[in-house]
């Protein structure tokens, strides 16, 4: 089963553009792509990617905010260096981990970020609704913490398993953002059930 999935992925026309482009993973492409159409990110932008080992999404976001703005890449999976990322190994859920990243963002003079991308995918157990479920999880979690740290305005994409409990998830998210769409990524394999959600223009009730 395993060596048919390294053949499988071998064939992969973004696997394969990956391995020679030099990028982690081929999800950097789903970034890519998601950028080209929402322009979530731009020049300068402080970024908080969760879920980002081994790297794909970082390096891109990195390349994408310049020397003038910044990349701090969190994973409870270790991760190899890249230029101009801060990474921190850490489980998003805890409270530790978010007191790493507001003292990173108060090393640069900063306590807010322009963008959080959370790729966050729980581990698969092959029974679609529990892992629909995970992923929603997930996803909230990546959701509270973007309420912490989003400056005003800002945008949040979010990594999904489409199911039934995605649109109360995005109600949720329709108070706290002006737009929200849901994007499928020419990358996103066709026997993937995954979506994103793109979040712009945070301004939640009450702040």
């Amino acid at each position: 089963m395993r060596s048919r999935w390294i053949r499988d992925r071998k064939r992969d026309y973004y696997y394969r553009l990956a391995k020679a482009e030099g990028y982690r993973s081929r999800a950097a492409y789903k970034l890519i792509q998601i950028n080209k159409k929402f322009g979530v990110i731009k020049r300068g932008n402080a970024v908080i990617d969760l879920g980002c080992s081994p790297g794909g999404w970082s390096q891109v976001a990195s390349m994408l905010v310049g020397k003038a703005g910044m990349v701090i890449g969190v994973d409870i999976q270790g991760m190899l260096q890249i230029p101009g990322v801060r990474f921190i190994r850490g489980d998003a859920e805890c409270d530790d981990t978010l007191e790493k990243i507001a003292a990173v963002l108060a090393e640069e003079g900063r306590d807010s970020v322009d963008v959080v991308l959370s790729d966050m995918s729980p581990r698969i157990s092959g029974h679609y609704d529990y892992d629909h479920a995970n992923s929603i999880y997930l996803a909230r979690i990546a959701h509270r913490i973007a309420k912490r740290f989003l400056k005003r305005n800002g945008n949040l994409v979010i990594k999904v398993f489409d199911g039934d409990m995605l649109q109360d998830f995005l109600k949720d998210l329709r108070g706290d953002f002006s737009k929200v769409d849901i994007y499928r990524p020419k990358a996103s394999r066709k026997s993937s059930s995954e979506v994103y959600i793109i979040c712009r223009g945070f301004s939640p009730k009450g702040r």
